[in-house]
């Protein structure tokens, strides 16, 4: 679960700097939505994770 986290995080670290890259005014204008975007899918792959674990941790009878 950790290795399947990480994971997840470093793809959607890479895909936001390729997202910036283009900088100039657009980054500019979009970078609180881009910020926005980028903690929406953080939030996303620890819930995914929590859930994970919790269902390890307390498996169905």
């Amino acid at each position: 679960m950790a290795d399947h986290l990480l994971s997840s995080l470093e793809r959607l670290v890479k895909r936001h700097r390729t997202l910036l890259l283009g900088g100039g005014e657009t980054a500019e204008l979009h970078s609180g939505l881009h910020a926005e975007l980028i903690s929406a899918e953080v939030t996303h792959e620890l819930e995914l994770t929590r859930r994970a674990l919790h269902r390890r941790l307390h498996p169905a009878r």
